[in-house]
């Protein structure tokens, strides 16, 4: 799925587009990062509200393409900064993640196990 496909189901906004527009395929949403290291994920969204920059440090480690920060998170000049070095891209939403996983889910967007 395109990038302008995943902020218009999540009624989100683009932050920052990476150059490398990828497919994404996959989501995984956890506040803890801990999680999301468990796994190597490529065309996958990680859907969070931990708005850091070690929220894109741990993207970068895990290769996923696209951050979904939820419930209105705020994004910094550094995590902007971060995103770009690495070919993340950043969508914020004022939905929960509970509604962005949903959205995506039944718009065809295959979870992480």
């Amino acid at each position: 799925m395109e990038l302008s496909r995943v902020s218009q189901l999540v009624k989100g906004n683009i932050v920052y587009e990476s150059e490398i527009s990828p497919q994404l395929e996959f989501a995984f949403s956890s506040d803890l990062m801990s999680d999301v290291l468990r796994f190597h994920m490529e065309k996958t969204i990680l859907i969070t509200g931990l708005s850091t920059v070690q929220t894109l440090r741990t993207a970068e480690m895990s290769n996923i393409e696209c951050i979904i920060f939820a419930r209105d998170k705020k994004v910094t000049d550094d995590m902007i900064e971060l995103a770009a070095e690495n070919n993340i891209s950043i969508i914020t939403t004022p939905l929960t993640l509970f509604e962005v996983s949903g959205r995506l889910y039944t718009n065809g967007i295959k979870p992480i196990f």
